[in-house]
């Protein structure tokens, strides 16, 4: 049997780094995780292809090669899902379809044959023991979660590992948080459940077999979700092999804000070669942090907290968010001022939006706030609720605080301060430099140092860096065409008409 998997486009948002990535000549941040994990546990026999549309088209050739497509998606990739699965009905391809758009929205979602939902590792053998008996029914579902220490290495080989710009292992899957807008515990459970130290060692070895020298996202949810076994077993075993073979890889993930409590955990990420963490910073507003429940982030100074992991040897990412009910008209300020002071030069805000199954979904649709489905981007100044806030004050606040904290002025500055507070812990060799990496730095010279507007901080960045923080300059660079692409976005989202809202949804 030929099998065509088949990954849809993300659209053009601040984490594509489309624009950042045309300065490497990569055509995508990450693989397909999901997809290649599922193509290891089809049956040995079959023929495979990947078809990723991030990489390239999807090509005519190998819609008539295929007996069949499978997809796997998230919310925000609805769009692209929508067009390959009307191409493959056109040309009289069974669709299967599994990943979390479709398992948060199957109900609603035309020419799919069989639904494999939830998690693979239980559903999709009750799906191919159907098809191999001829019995294939429309939705395989579970509620059980299944145990991922039997989830096998994903086929590498099925890649065009150039295309990409880091590669993606998983280590846990849940989150013992519970906040209100996340679906990570609809989808995967409040228990954190945890691959082996042996697994994770082998899933490197299998990249580091590849061929591959460069970034491993760890794509957990919350890295730290099972802190014991992290810290005595997972870490540990990573930092040996990465000795071993020299730091082959720089690591990064996410992680929930408490990681700053806890400075032995924060070494050994370090130790073992992480080098960027995300953390969901949302807000800096006490009362919203309660409405969300988000009882992590509570009752601590966050800025001190994000410094502290930065100077553990770890650059922070973060996500914020506006739109709560209890935000007050000065939150836009106030993200505005705590993006600054903290130095989160990649700081990702969004609109509050409510994902089907989470629990503020069903609050606003007891509420009658409920418009629409949520498209899964939340930084294209589209909500799927009535806020409290009048609607045009909000997206416009939140239009102002895009502009300004990507501003180059306000950008660099911000960059110069994180990297004074940076404090690198760069073990084994010097990172590897290849001819990508030279092609961006010159690129960078031309675009952001000669022709676009504020050009003046990109230089002041540079000769700061350059003269007085020398270990961190390439850094410097990197995060200097991260911005580009940001302002790029921004300048997009700007140029987006306001859609209409209903009145200020004090409802």
């Amino acid at each position: 049997m030929n099998i065509l998997l088949v990954y849809p486009r993300y659209p053009e948002t601040f984490w594509s780094f489309r624009h950042a990535l045309k300065f490497i000549s990569k055509r995508a941040s990450f693989p397909p995780l999901g997809l290649l994990t599922i193509a290891s546990m089809l049956p040995k026999e079959w023929d495979l292809r990947l078809a990723d549309l991030n990489v390239n088209s999807l090509k005519a050739k190998d819609l008539e090669w295929a007996d069949a497509i499978y997809i796997s998606a998230m919310a925000i990739q609805r769009k692209s899902a929508t067009e390959i699965i009307e191409k493959a009905r056109a040309a009289g391809k069974m669709v299967v379809a599994g990943g979390p758009y479709f398992t948060t929205e199957y109900d609603r979602i035309q020419g799919v044959d069989h639904f494999v939902l939830d998690e693979a590792e239980l559903t999709l053998p009750l799906f191919l023991a159907d098809l191999a008996a001829g019995t294939p029914q429309p939705i395989y579902r579970s509620a059980d979660k299944p145990d991922i220490t039997k989830t096998p290495i994903p086929m590498w080989r099925l890649l065009d590992k150039s295309a990409y710009s880091s590669m993606s292992l998983q280590y846990s899957r849940g989150c013992p948080f519970n906040c209100e807008f996340c679906d990570i515990v609809v989808l995967f459970g409040r228990k954190p459940r945890v691959k082996t130290a042996d697994q994770v060692v082998l899933e490197l070895q299998s990249l580091y077999d590849t061929g591959w020298r460069a970034g491993v996202f760890f794509v957990d949810d919350n890295l730290i979700g099972n802190k014991r076994h992290l810290k005595a077993e997972v870490l540990p075993a990573i930092t040996r092999w990465q000795e071993k073979h020299k730091f082959p890889f720089s690591l990064s993930t996410e992680v929930s804000i408490n990681l700053a409590d806890d400075d032995e955990l924060m070494k050994a990420m370090a130790d073992a070669g992480f080098f960027q963490v995300f953390v969901g910073v949302e807000t800096p507003n006490p009362e919203s942090l309660a409405e969300c429940d988000k009882g992590q982030n509570e009752n601590r100074d966050m800025v001190a907290a994000v410094r502290k992991i930065q100077s553990a040897g770890l650059q922070v990412q973060g996500g914020f968010i506006v739109g709560f009910d209890s935000d007050p008209p000065s939150i836009f300020k106030s993200q505005i001022a705590f993006i600054q002071n903290s130095g989160i030069v990649t700081a990702m805000v969004g609109l509050l939006n409510a994902p089907r199954g989470t629990r503020l979904f069903q609050r606003l649709k007891k509420e009658n706030r409920m418009l629409e489905d949520f498209g899964g981007d939340n930084t294209d100044s589209t909500l799927n609720f009535e806020p409290k806030m009048p609607r045009k004050t909000l997206i416009e606040g939140y239009r102002h605080l895009l502009e300004t904290i990507y501003s180059p002025k306000q950008y660099y500055e911000r960059t110069k301060l994180f990297l004074r507070n940076y404090n690198p812990r760069i073990r084994g060799r010097l990172p590897r430099f290849e001819f990508h990496h030279i092609a961006a730095f010159f690129r960078s010279l031309w675009k952001l140092g000669i022709v676009e507007k504020g050009r003046i901080y990109y230089w002041k960045l540079l000769a700061f860096s350059l003269f007085r923080r020398p270990k961190v300059f390439p850094l410097a660079v990197t995060l200097s065409i991260t911005g580009y692409h940001l302002r790029k976005i921004t300048e997009k989202i700007l140029k987006t008409p306001i859609s209409g809202g209903s009145g200020s949804g004090s409802a």
